[in-house]
C-alpha cells in the first residue's frame, strides 16, 4: 500500500540531476502515478533508484535495460500520451 508520505517521497525522487530526466519523470508522476497498480508503483519507485546515466541511456534508446519490469516502465514513461 502506498501512503501519501511514500507517494510524496517518490515525487521528490523524480527530481533528477539531469533536465532531460526531469521533463520525463515529473510529468509522468503527476499525471500517471496514482493510476498505476501497486506493482507498477513499486517498479517506478525502483526505477528511480537507478543512476541517472543509466536512466538517460534507457529513455534515449542508447542502451537496453536488462530488467524486464524496469524496461516496461521506461517504455510506459517514454510512450506516455502516444496512441
Amino acid at each position: 500500500m502506498f501512503s501519501e508520505q511514500r507517494a510524496k517521497r517518490i515525487g521528490w525522487a523524480c527530481r533528477r540531476g539531469m533536465l532531460e530526466l526531469d521533463v520525463l519523470f515529473r510529468p509522468f508522476y503527476e499525471q500517471q502515478f496514482l493510476t498505476l497498480d501497486d506493482e507498477d508503483k513499486e517498479t517506478f519507485e525502483r526505477l528511480l533508484t537507478c543512476d541517472d546515466p543509466d536512466l538517460y541511456a534507457w529513455v534515449m534508446g542508447h542502451q537496453a535495460c536488462t530488467d524486464a519490469k524496469l524496461a516496461a516502465m521506461v517504455d510506459k514513461i517514454v510512450n506516455r500520451g502516444r496512441v
